[in-house]
């Protein structure tokens, strides 16, 4: 029920729950317990009321909780609160390379470019390596899985094709964004499902701004629902929408 609410918006409805669980039920909220409501937070952008309540939690964070937090910080443009709650995650030997990569992403979306460098040197500096992109998709009960700019596959070519058919591709930057894994996934099965068939991806790490904005155009265009999993949750395109509701 926390976790519809979170997702609905209904701040309110969710806080009477969390408060009716110890107190009518007897229920001490749990670690996850307490992420929905951070999470339900950071959804509406009450993001110094989610900071608030983490640090007045009965228990310690997780690193999910903090990684939720810093997520929503990047989306609301909240660069002073994502620093600290990077800092946090390091603190507690819980920051990953997915927690320097948001960090450096929130600084690129708000166009500080030196500051975003400084997070991806640091990173190499602490040894913390980035886990390359992997995309998978089924096509005739075979499984064929993606690299960022991959070209093992053997009908790379046209796939390659069939990528700058959608992306129209002007700049090497937009071509490094257009080779990342889930792309080149799409396009393989763009090219050898039918029409109209749903294509169904898996991918290992979040999906970026990048290419979730092109994935809804992709659906939008081919008239495809397209569904793909990456390490957040389930993406479900359908005409140029997405069922996160641009929130992942």
């Amino acid at each position: 029920m926390l976790n519809a609410c979170s997702h609905g918006g209904l701040a309110e409805l969710g806080f009477e729950i969390f408060h009716s669980m110890a107190k009518d039920y007897g229920i001490e909220p749990q670690i996850e317990h307490y992420g929905c409501m951070v999470d339900l937070l950071g959804r509406l952008g009450r993001l110094e009321e989610a900071y608030g309540f983490i640090r007045m939690m009965k228990v310690a964070p997780d690193h999910v909780m903090l990684g939720a937090l810093l997520s929503a910080c990047k989306i609301h443009g909240n660069l002073e609160l994502a620093e600290q709650v990077a800092k946090s995650l390091v603190a507690c030997k819980n920051a990953d390379s997915g927690t320097y990569i948001l960090l450096s992403n929130a600084y690129s979306s708000s166009g500080k470019w030196k500051e975003a460098a400084e997070v991806r040197t640091n990173m190499r500096e602490e040894g913390i390596e980035k886990e390359p992109g992997c995309s998978s998709i089924e096509v005739n009960n075979e499984i064929h899985e993606f690299l960022l700019g991959d070209l093992r596959h053997p009908q790379k070519e046209k796939i390659y094709k069939k990528l700058e058919e959608l992306n129209q591709i002007k700049s090497e930057k937009e071509w490094a964004l257009a080779i990342h894994s889930e792309r080149l996934a799409i396009c393989y099965g763009l090219i050898s499902t039918k029409p109209l068939t749903t294509i169904r991806v898996v991918k290992n790490l979040r999906v970026c701004n990048d290419c979730h904005l092109t994935i809804k155009l992709i659906s939008n265009i081919t008239r495809r629902k397209i569904v793909v999993r990456d390490r957040n949750r389930f993406h479900h395109f359908e005409n140029g929408v997405c069922s996160c509701g641009d929130y992942w």
